[in-house]
């Protein structure tokens, strides 16, 4: 077995863990009254996020490993997915923000290596 497919299998699977874990965990914490729902909504609302990380990393990660320019604008593609979905909990929303902050970042890169 290729190396490379043990350690994207290793990090989606870890990825994937944490965005399941940590809303559970912070919700604990946070002892929130307002929030009506339990952790079976708390679970079932971060599914979202996860899977979008998750398809996010599986599908950059080989792409990267060949152009390596283009860790920058993911990184911020899942820091502005991340964020966005903390404060807006709109995975819409969250998605769209990722890729348009990706491609500008993208952009703008590509336009200081020319010059």
């Amino acid at each position: 077995m290729n190396n490379q497919v043990l350690l994207l299998g290793v990090l989606v699977g870890v990825a994937n863990f944490l965005f399941r874990y940590l809303p559970l965990r912070l919700h604990a914490r946070k002892n929130a009254p307002a929030m009506k729902r339990g952790t079976i909504g708390l679970l079932l609302d971060s599914i979202g996020i996860a899977s979008i990380c998750a398809l996010l990393v599986v599908s950059s990660l080989p792409d990267i490993l060949v152009h390596h320019d283009r860790l920058v604008p993911t990184l911020v593609g899942f820091g502005l997915l991340s964020i966005t979905f903390y404060f807006t909990r709109s995975i819409v929303f969250s998605t769209l923000l990722s890729a348009l902050g990706y491609g500008v970042t993208w952009k703008l890169l590509m336009m200081a290596a020319a010059t």
